[in-house]
């Protein structure tokens, strides 16, 4: 490939590159399994109930375990979580695929598995975080890096779910499992060659006890008004946004736009303005990171309104792509945003409560949507509560201290 192609951050930053190998697969693997899930839990006797259940199994321990694992990741080895991690998701998978290839798996047990996957990616999400600015020489490279990890995501999300039609087609469940365990122990071997700067932390012979150094990590958040608002707005977005695009999205869209070849067709839309919101961020740097991201969340808050608006599809697929930039906009500028002003003694403990505020609400909410949607019909839910998403948006995005970060102040020590 031409060195002019290949983006600076993985030219000059070999514990950079070194990261983001590991984990380019690893996604294609996570979305492998958001498909292939549910089949899993079919082909081991189970109904749609059941799916529910395994599915909420996953979830639960990560809600538990978030605030926790975003402690012991500012505390200890981030590196060694994540290997560890890798490892447990390694052993998690492989015992699953095990028991679909052999016939032997049952709700219950993929039930447990998938507590024990959702526990090691708690701690897995904030030690991430806070590693990746250990694996970058300078600020300017942060905005580059997070948009390598989400151009990532985006790829991942249109190849992921072929090869888990292709693996389920071939070989049932198991061999899609058997492929997510494989790209664990690719991550774990590549995160062992990984040697990223150390962080500085307080001088103390023992760290807090873990209640207390939770409390550290709130008060980080507390004081720093635009944090606070971020987590309402990323709360906002997960709870009443994305619920209406789940949910109602595939069967509006269907019944009006001639079944599901139209659903496919917009989420490969909406797949390739994220990817295209990431290719920009690689090269264009906002002078205001969170300025930009809260107009990329505006727009990001629409995909709901689209699916239920009475427009053609012609014209809804260049809009699913548009929302597709603003998502890619909104959490890469976020990261980014993050990674540039919290000490890097905090930035786990932080960044896991971004992702308790992301996920808390989203599974209650996604079981009242069907309800409102029977009471006031689809259409009027998704316009509703894409409203709701848009006005929260802007509300984030009015407040003074997000409009006014700068870039890449000189980090507390």
């Amino acid at each position: 490939m031409p060195t002019r192609l290949v983006p600076d951050v993985l030219r000059e930053e070999p514990q950079f590159r070194r990261l983001f190998a590991s984990q380019a697969l690893s996604i294609v693997g996570d979305r492998v399994m958001l498909v292939a899930l549910p089949f899993a839990v079919l082909e081991a006797g189970g109904d749609i109930s059941s799916v529910g259940l395994v599915v909420g199994a996953e979830l639960v321990p990560f809600l538990v375990f978030a605030l926790f694992g975003g402690v012991w990741s500012d505390r200890g080895d981030r590196r060694g979580i994540l290997v560890a991690s890798d490892l447990l998701r390694l052993l998690v998978q492989a015992t699953g695929a095990a028991l679909l290839l052999t016939g032997s798996a049952s709700p219950l047990s993929l039930g447990v598995l998938a507590a024990l996957y959702g526990a090691a990616d708690a701690f897995f999400q904030p030690a991430f975080t806070g590693l990746l600015p250990q694996t970058v020489s300078h600020a300017g490279q942060l905005q580059a890096a997070n948009a390598l990890r989400g151009l990532s995501f985006s790829l991942a999300a249109i190849a992921g779910p072929a090869l888990a039609g292709l693996l389920l087609a071939a070989s049932g469940a198991g061999a899609a499992m058997a492929f997510d365990a494989g790209t664990f122990a690719v991550s774990a071997v590549l995160l062992l060659r990984l040697r990223p700067r150390t962080v500085d932390r307080a001088a103390e012979e023992l760290p807090p006890p873990l209640l207390a150094a939770l409390r550290e990590g709130w008060q980080e958040v507390r004081r720093r008004r635009w944090v606070m608002a971020g987590l309402g707005a990323m709360a906002s977005y997960h709870a009443i946004v994305l619920p209406a695009v789940f949910v109602l999205g595939p069967i509006t869209v269907a019944a009006a736009h001639g079944g599901a070849k139209a659903w496919a067709a917009l989420v490969v839309a909406f797949g390739i303005g994220s990817v295209v919101g990431d290719l920009v961020l690689l090269r264009v740097r906002p002078r205001f990171a969170l300025r930009a991201a809260g107009a990329g969340l505006i727009v990001a808050s629409t995909q709901a309104a689209i699916y239920g608006s009475d427009v053609s599809l012609a014209l809804m697929l260049p809009l699913q792509a548009l929302a597709g930039v603003g998502v890619s906009a909104f959490f890469t500028l976020w990261e980014v945003s993050l990674q540039e002003h919290v000490p890097g003694r905090a930035l786990s403990r932080v960044s896991s409560f971004d992702y308790l505020a992301a996920s808390a609400l989203m599974p209650i909410s996604t079981v009242l949507v069907g309800p409102l949607a029977t009471a006031v019909g689809a259409k009027a839910a998704l316009l509703g509560m894409s409203a709701i998403g848009i006005l929260c948006a802007i509300a984030f995005a009015c407040v003074g201290e997000v409009r006014r970060l700068p870039r890449n102040p000189v980090r507390a020590p």
